[in-house]
């Protein structure tokens, strides 16, 4: 009996593990998994929420990194402060002046993304059952950082301009009950594309501070405006109810794993000890490399030619759309920057049944009820223009609404 029972192991290799009651929470990314779908041969995605790589500085990141390798290799390569690199920091809180934000360089953490950023409040601020807030709908990434914590997520009702204020203070909760924070995207936000108004972030601001819920700000995308700079960060309204989330992935290249958040000093230490926990510290060349390549203005002149580029591929598709659905009841946004637009098919046209449909046609979309804390529109998808061709997005609108037209019939 005892060798059958070690045979049993060896055929059952985690019959000795058991799962923390977090982990079941955790869920694999819907836009990986379509992802994989996506990455058949000749198949025009839309799905990603990937930069361009024609946008990635490769040979200002070959000078830079010649000069960090040269100048200080030593210190590059070893371990360093969990806060970050001192010059970086310092360059963050200066670049945030343009947002209307008044930061010191001591409430700046260097992340190692702003996915970690995500993290690190998550496993500060919630408790099981306790309240958050977020839009509707909201970045499904969040949704994956804040989970495993096991809070109450509540979406609040959101309309063209971003979330309501009104809904925002029914929902907030009192004393213990209350929410814990509101998590939002007000600039060209992920998956919408959908940027808050200046009257809007006066009313949401001021709603937040009323109910004593403070802001998660998530703005990744905030740079990657086509013709006009979005208002001033929701941060600025109320620097000590506020943690701010930027990145680096989507202005130099997200490969480098490189974010930032700030955050009032009553809440800082507990962030920073979460990231000694996480990880010690973001790689330390990596923040030296970007630092040498920022340190000249570099960012001024780099990302003007992103905002070009995605304007051009995003007038594509919006002329794409608006003549190849023609007649179809396919409803769209036109977002003034970044990366996405928003669409709900026609009545009777569900998302997830479409994709597959649309697949074999050869172009590829992310169903929108995945970015939905609770009752998501199966009738949403969102459409990322900035890593198809003009060529590629003429042809892959023309095949989306060919599935359309064969999903109705």
């Amino acid at each position: 009996p005892h060798d059958n029972h070690d045979t049993d192991k060896q055929r059952n290799p985690m019959t000795n593990w058991t799962l923390a009651a977090r982990a079941h929470k955790m869920n694999p990314s819907v836009i990986r998994e379509i992802l994989k779908v996506t990455e058949k041969p000749g198949i025009i995605s839309f799905a990603g929420g990937l930069p361009s790589p024609k946008t990635f500085p490769v040979d200002a990141m070959l000078e830079a990194t010649q000069r960090v390798l040269t100048q200080d290799g030593r210190s590059a390569l070893q371990y360093a402060a969990s806060e970050g690199y001192g010059p970086l920091r310092d360059w963050v809180a200066h670049d945030l002046k343009k947002q209307g934000m008044d930061v010191h360089a001591d409430q700046v953490l260097i992340t190692t993304g702003s996915q970690q950023g995500l993290d690190l409040v998550a496993k500060i601020l919630i408790d099981a059952g306790s309240r958050i807030l977020v839009e509707t709908p909201t970045y499904l990434g969040a949704l994956q950082a804040f989970t495993p914590m096991e809070p109450d997520v509540v979406s609040v009702d959101s309309d063209d301009s971003g979330v309501l204020a009104d809904d925002l203070r029914a929902k907030a909760g009192q004393g213990a009950a209350r929410a814990r924070f509101i998590y939002l995207l007000p600039n060209f936000q992920n998956p919408t594309g959908r940027t808050m108004t200046e009257a809007r972030r006066a009313a949401v601001a001021a709603a937040a501070l009323a109910t004593g819920v403070p802001v998660i700000e998530d703005n990744p995308y905030g740079d990657l405006w086509f013709d006009t700079a979005p208002p001033p960060s929701l941060s600025s309204r109320n620097p000590e109810g506020s943690v701010y989330l930027g990145s680096f992935s989507k202005i130099l290249a997200p490969g480098l794993r490189l974010g930032y958040l700030v955050a009032p000093p009553a809440l800082y230490p507990k962030l920073l000890q979460a990231k000694q926990a996480a990880d010690l510290h973001t790689p330390s060349f990596n923040q030296r490399l970007v630092a040498e390549v920022l340190k000249d203005g570099f960012i001024e002149r780099h990302v003007p030619t992103i905002r070009a580029l995605y304007k051009q591929q995003c007038e594509a598709m919006l002329a794409a759309l608006d003549r190849e659905m023609a007649g179809l009841d396919f409803q769209f946004n036109r977002p003034a920057g970044g990366m996405f637009l928003w669409a709900r098919l026609p009545e009777g046209v569900d998302a997830v049944g479409l994709l597959p449909k649309a697949v074999d046609r050869g172009v590829a979309f992310v169903p929108g009820a995945a970015f939905y804390a609770d009752h998501g529109d199966p009738r949403t998808l969102r459409l990322s223009f900035v890593t198809a061709s003009v060529d590629q997005i003429n042809t892959g609108v023309a095949a989306l609404a060919q599935a359309i037209r064969e999903y109705r019939t």
